[in-house]
């Protein structure tokens, strides 16, 4: 199946393409609790004569089409977000996983009316709970990524980073991870500070001490205090019990492990400082992109092929997190990249009012649906 037949199919479902959107972006559901959308999401499927699984245990599915070897993969988040908008808090799809259902699904669509068949197995991830950084491990855990070969994923991009009618062929995510810490101290009058152990003095030195950690500057890396709870309603006690969070960051998962040790160090120099008691514990973590280069060629080869030339655009180093990568880390046999696609996004992903230009999507489509051919056209040589 060539490009040009693709693009023409398309065009021809654009209103369809629109619809699909506006379904999954006017019905939202957090992560974990996405169980309209997987219902809606299995009857789309099941209508176009794929092998549907879903799950007692947790939201999701995981769609086939096809059977034998090889099998390409596509995947898609499926949760939103719960913010504040227009001063109502409700779900909300401000990271445009909306998007992402949509051109995984309508990607499927395209191929099945161009009378695309796989010579082997086309296999589809609805993924729950990327918001949580745990979505992916769960399918992991329930096998359902063991026996593919390519693995193809897709985010939007900010304005920032890519503009609408372009796009690139991976997205170097960087590795996120949240500590949460507990700080007993000793309660005192506030006259006589020196009964007492002050937790807001220890979690200052906890700050003051993460700007003293150096990692390779080369790699983007930053450690920062992100919550802090202490003290109550009376302004004259020294507090003895604090909470807080560190949010970590580093675009390499080495460094991310270099920057978790020698913060645990930092935190048990404190403590010996203060001579009080100071718990960590890790909260979610997301692994740094590891892309496989077969897989990054044929996506760049997919651009070329529905975008021309001018459309492609080298692929963006981002210090955002995403759980997709845990895809590749926990089973290195899987060859994978993510699409990164340019939409005019604006003001910024997680931005409650985040638009971007719908248009885009048909790009979207197109070039998931051509990495489809592309990567069984491979497998097959």
């Amino acid at each position: 199946m060539n490009a040009e037949t693709i693009k023409q199919t398309v065009s021809k479902r654009k209103e369809q393409i629109f619809a699909t959107f506006g379904h999954l972006h006017a019905n939202p559901e957090v992560s974990w609790k996405e169980v309209e959308t997987t219902a809606y999401l299995a009857e789309r499927a099941r209508a176009l004569g794929l092998q549907v699984t879903t799950f007692d245990d947790c939201t999701g599915l995981v769609a086939t089409w096809g059977e034998g070897k090889p099998v390409i993969g596509l995947r898609t988040d499926i949760d939103a977000l719960w913010q504040e908008v227009d001063g109502t808090w409700r779900a909300n799809h401000s990271c445009g996983h909306d998007a992402h259902m949509t051109l995984v699904l309508e990607a499927i669509e395209t191929l099945k009316e161009a009378g695309f068949q796989p010579a082997g197995t086309l296999k589809i991830l609805f993924q729950p709970a990327e918001e949580k950084g745990d979505g992916a491990l769960k399918l992991i855990e329930k096998g359902m990524v063991d026996d593919i070969d390519y693995l193809f994923g897709v985010h939007l991009r900010p304005i920032q980073e890519m503009k609408a009618g372009n796009a690139g062929p991976a997205i170097y995510n960087g590795a996120a991870l949240f500590l949460e810490g507990e700080i007993s101290g000793v309660a005192a009058h506030g006259a006589r500070p020196h009964l007492g152990i002050n937790v807001i003095e220890v979690a200052a030195a906890i700050v003051n001490g993460l700007g003293s950690i150096h990692t390779n500057p080369v790699v983007p890396a930053t450690a920062k205090m992100t919550m802090l709870k202490a003290g109550g309603d009376n302004y004259n006690i020294i507090p003895d019990r604090a909470t807080f969070a560190l949010d970590l960051r580093a675009q390499t998962n080495q460094v991310m492990d270099e920057l978790l040790e020698k913060i645990k160090r930092m935190v048990a120099g404190v403590e010996a400082i203060f001579d009080t008691k100071i718990t960590l514990r890790a909260g979610s973590r997301m692994v740094a992109a590891e892309v496989n280069e077969e897989a990054k060629a044929l996506m760049e080869q997919a651009i070329l092929d529905i975008l021309g030339e001018e459309g492609l655009r080298p692929a963006p180093v981002s210090p955002g997190a995403e759980d997709f990568h845990f895809y590749t880390v926990e089973r290195p046999q899987i060859k994978a990249t993510m699409l990164a696609l340019g939409c005019d996004l604006g003001p910024g992903l997680h931005h409650p009012q985040m638009s971007f230009t719908r248009e885009s999507l048909l790009d979207g489509v197109g070039i998931l649906a051509q990495v489809v051919v592309r990567a069984f056209e491979k497998a097959a040589k």
